[in-house]
């Protein structure tokens, strides 16, 4: 089976080692991502504008393997603030509602920038187009 990896300009996965996504076989998984866009925060104190970045950051990671939202079988989603449920759960539906995917919300301590409202996962499938046969 081949691997293949999406890195990004984040300056994490390189000080930390990962690689933004990850797909092997038909599964594509998306790293933990926050709303950092060019190293900027967006949405700052807003966890709706957060939410929105951080997914758009983690679809756009997606885009490599020719997958978009419709793709995504599991969320995750990881907030600083019990408050910010319903804010994020806006902004995850307005993303995924046409064809929702599996999910999953915890609320955490924090991130490596206190900044940070919210951070998300994709899980998504690849159809591939020669898949073995069963022995």
């Amino acid at each position: 089976m081949t691997i293949e990896r999406v890195r990004t300009d984040s300056p994490w996965e390189e000080k930390l080692g990962f690689a933004r996504a990850v797909a092997a076989g038909d599964r594509v998984l998306v790293a933990g991502t926050m709303p950092l866009v060019d190293g900027v925060l967006q949405g700052e104190g807003d966890p709706y504008e957060q939410t929105r970045a951080a997914f758009t950051n983690a679809l756009a990671a997606l885009k490599p393997f020719g997958l978009g939202a419709d793709a995504v079988l599991r969320t995750r989603v990881y907030l600083t603030h019990l408050r910010d449920v319903d804010a994020a759960g806006r902004a995850h539906r307005e993303l995924f509602a046409a064809q929702p995917p599996a999910s999953t919300l915890v609320v955490v301590s924090g991130f490596v920038d206190s900044r940070v409202l919210v951070e998300v996962e994709l899980e998504a499938f690849r159809e591939l187009s020669e898949r073995p046969e069963p022995t």
